[in-house]
């Protein structure tokens, strides 16, 4: 039974209070607005046109700029406007034109950094996924870091954020319609309680949006993210033999790693503000995704899923929590009407492709 085990050598992995949505949520638009050798490295994406910035001075600030889609989205928008980072990681192969911050989001450096002036929008992509660090840590470095960076972006004038969240803030369940609406309420840590944190930074971002009207506030909320991510859905993919759960092959979104930087460059436009979601080539059964690839998963019930994989987790030979379980039983599809209609976001990438891109 190791068909559930983590990848080879794979770096941690990506994937808060249940809250129902109600007054704090961001009402759609009025109308449409105008390692040592970097894997990344010189990587383009054929027919995606980046749009245009802010004609403005000014640099965008890229939190978790050192992560695989860091590294992408900062690739492609310093080719249209200065770039900013900040990770404690090393960036290798950063191009030169990139100024990077290499120290952890929660120290005072990062006030010096907004001190100096020149930040005309961040982009927050420094959030933490990783089921096994302690709540505190996550706590921490999730909650209390977003709670800085937004505290430095309106002490010294920064006019536009943009947050990347993800589906996930929804929850998987039995109960949910085919497909949500930005407006559905934040069920994801009522089964899953390790990404109460990832919730919490949502709804903060909507807070923010409503205190600070000053302030261009964008939520992304894309579906599975697929590529060279170490995100749970791309490693899941990864193993030789994936667990399907018997009975169940429900309806998933998928999106590509390189959509995902297109649309955060599409929220960068001046004028756009508000919550989107995101999906990539259309709904598709979690069993036709193994076909194109090749797979044959390994059909198991839940009565003995669930205890083998606590088990597994136990002895450290997943990195998969049982909570995701879930994530391969129940629909959790959204609704992307407003990303089409306000942002003009259109994927790029076939179904094909983007379920191949964790191949690369």
């Amino acid at each position: 039974m190791n068909e559930f085990k983590r990848p080879s050598a794979r770096a941690p992995r990506g994937s808060g209070a249940s809250t129902e949505s109600g007054p704090g949520t961001i009402p759609a638009p009025s109308r449409p607005v105008a390692e040592p050798i970097d894997p990344l490295a010189n990587v383009t994406s054929p027919g995606i046109q980046i749009p245009a910035l802010d004609e403005g001075e000014g640099a965008v600030l890229i939190t978790g700029i050192c992560g695989r889609l860091g590294r992408l989205v900062a690739r492609q928008m310093h080719r249209v406007g200065p770039v900013v980072g900040i990770d404690r990681r090393p960036f290798h192969g950063k191009p030169k034109d990139i100024v990077h911050h290499q120290f952890d989001l929660r120290r005072k450096k990062t006030r010096d950094v907004f001190r100096a002036g020149g930040i005309k929008a961040v982009v927050h992509l420094g959030v933490m996924h990783d089921p096994r660090a302690s709540r505190k840590e996550h706590y921490s470095w999730n909650v209390v870091a977003f709670q800085k960076l937004l505290e430095y972006m309106t002490q010294y004038g920064v006019p536009k954020l943009v947050l990347l969240s993800s589906a996930n803030v929804y929850g998987p369940s039995p109960d949910n319609p085919q497909f949500l609406t930005e407006e559905a309420p934040l069920l994801g840590a009522q089964h899953f309680s390790e990404i109460r944190d990832l919730v919490e930074v949502d709804m903060l971002a909507q807070s923010f949006f409503w205190k600070h009207p000053e302030i261009e506030t964008v939520i992304l909320r894309p579906c599975h993210i697929l590529g060279t991510v170490h995100n749970a859905p791309s490693n899941y993919l990864r193993l030789d033999r994936p667990w399907s759960m018997l009975g169940f092959d429900p309806m998933v979104q998928v999106i590509h790693e390189r959509d995902v930087a297109y649309a955060l460059q599409l929220a960068l436009r001046p004028g756009v503000r508000g919550i989107f979601n995101l999906k990539g080539p259309g709904e598709v059964p979690l069993s036709r995704i193994m076909r194109i690839l090749g797979k044959t998963p390994m059909r198991i019930p839940m009565t003995v899923a669930k205890p083998l994989l606590e088990r597994m987790w136990d002895l450290r030979m997943t990195s998969f929590p049982v909570p995701e379980l879930d994530h391969i039983r129940y629909v959790c599809m959204v609704d992307d009407s407003r990303a089409r209609d306000i942002l003009g976001f259109r994927p790029h990438f076939s179904l094909e492709d983007t379920v191949r891109a964790v191949e690369a």
